[in-house]
C-alpha cells in the first residue's frame, strides 16, 4: 500500500506540470497587458515598459515558465501583480472559507442524495422512482448560477430571511450566509449522488445473497445498510470524492455569485485582472487538492470492500516471489 501511495504522489508530477504549463500558455495569450491593468489608464509608455520589466514580461513564455517553476519548487509561487502580497498567503487565506462551503455541500448532497437512490431503487417503476427520477434530472440540469441567482431573489430580496452574500462573522451569521450557496451547491451533486446510488443498488438488489439474509429473517432496513449499499458502495464513493475535489477547488461561479471569499472568486477576480501568479498559484492548489482526494478515495477502497484491500495484497506478494 505504502509503495502504491508513494506511485501516486509520483504520477502528481507530469500532471501538475501539464496543467501549470497549459495554464500559462493559455494567460500569456489572452488580450491584456498586466503591465498596463496594474498602472492604469493614466501610465505612460516608458512606465509601462519599465513595468514589464520588472515583472519579467520581455522574456520568452518558456524562461517565465521555468523561473516560476524553480521559484515554486522552492515553496514561493511569486507575488501578486495587484496588491504585491505572497500568493501563497492569498490562497491559504481563501482556502478555508472553500472548505466551509465544500464540506456543508457535501454532507447536505449525501443526507439527500443517497436515501433518494436508495428509496427509488427499492420501488423501482413506481410513481415515487418516476418523481425522485425527474426531480434529479431537474437537479442535474439546472445551472447552478441561475439557481443561486432565483434563491437570492426570493429568500434574500423578497422574504428577507438570509444575506445574499459575504461570509458571515460568527457562528450563527456564517450559519445563516452559508445556508443557500451550500444548498446551491448540494442541488446538483444531490443529483448525481442519487442516480448514482440508484444504478448501484439495482446492481445489487436482485443478488443471490440479499435473499439469503432475507431468508434468515434479518431485518429489511439491516439488510439494506449491511449487504445493498455496502455493496453498492464503490461507484457513489468515486462520485463523491470527484466532486468533493471539485468543490475544494472552488465553485466559481457560485462564489462569485453569493460573494463568497473562496479560492473560486479569487481565481475570477485574478483571471478579470489577469493576475497571472494568483491564477497559477490557485490552478496547482486546485491540481494538488483534486490529487490528493482522488488518492484517499483510492485508499477509502480498501475500507469499503475489504475485496480490493485482499486483492492488492495479493498483486504485492507475487511481484514479491517473482523478484526472489
Amino acid at each position: 500500500m505504502h509503495k502504491y501511495i508513494f506511485r501516486r504522489l509520483l504520477m502528481m508530477i507530469p500532471v501538475l506540470l501539464g496543467v501549470t504549463f497549459i495554464v500559462y500558455f493559455i494567460l500569456s495569450l489572452t488580450p491584456g497587458d498586466p503591465a498596463s491593468i496594474i498602472l492604469g489608464d493614466g501610465a505612460t509608455e516608458a512606465g509601462i515598459e519599465a513595468m514589464r520589466e520588472q515583472l519579467g514580461l520581455n522574456q520568452s513564455i518558456f524562461v517565465r515558465y521555468f523561473k516560476f517553476l524553480v521559484d515554486a519548487l522552492q515553496g514561493d509561487l511569486g507575488f501578486s501583480y495587484r496588491n504585491k502580497l505572497p500568493v501563497l498567503a492569498m490562497v491559504l487565506e481563501r482556502f478555508p472559507a472553500t472548505m466551509i462551503l465544500a464540506i456543508a455541500s457535501i454532507i447536505l448532497a449525501l443526507a439527500v442524495g443517497i436515501p433518494v437512490g436508495i428509496i427509488s431503487a427499492k420501488k423501482q417503476y413506481s410513481a415515487l422512482d418516476y418523481s425522485a427520477t425527474l426531480v434529479t434530472m431537474l437537479g442535474v440540469s439546472m445551472p447552478t448560477f441561475w439557481l443561486g441567482l432565483i434563491l437570492v431573489m426570493i429568500f434574500s430580496l423578497k422574504l428577507g430571511w438570509l444575506p445574499s452574500q459575504g461570509m458571515g462573522d460568527g457562528f450563527v451569521p456564517l450559519l445563516k450566509s452559508l445556508i443557500l450557496p451550500a444548498f446551491t451547491l448540494c442541488t446538483h451533486n444531490a443529483a448525481t449522488i442519487a442516480r448514482m446510488t440508484r444504478s448501484s443498488m439495482l446492481d445489487v438488489i436482485n443478488q443471490d445473497y440479499i435473499a439469503t439474509a432475507r431468508s434468515k429473517g434479518i431485518p429489511e432496513s439491516q439488510v439494506t445498510s449491511r449487504h445493498m449499499l455496502r455493496n453498492a458502495l464503490i461507484p457513489i464513493v468515486t462520485s463523491v470524492g470527484l466532486q468533493f475535489g471539485v468543490l475544494l477547488g472552488g465553485a466559481m461561479l457560485t462564489e462569485t455569485v453569493f460573494s463568497w471569499p473562496g479560492l473560486g472568486r479569487l481565481m475570477v477576480e485574478s483571471i478579470k485582472s489577469k493576475d497571472i501568479p494568483i491564477v497559477l498559484g490557485c490552478v496547482i492548489f486546485m491540481a494538488v487538492t483534486f490529487s490528493v482526494v482522488n488518492l484517499l478515495v483510492d485508499i477509502i477502497y480498501a475500507f469499503v470492500d475489504p475485496r480490493i484491500k485482499s486483492q492488492f495484497q495479493k498483486v504485492q506478494m507475487r511481484k514479491v516471489s517473482r523478484v526472489k
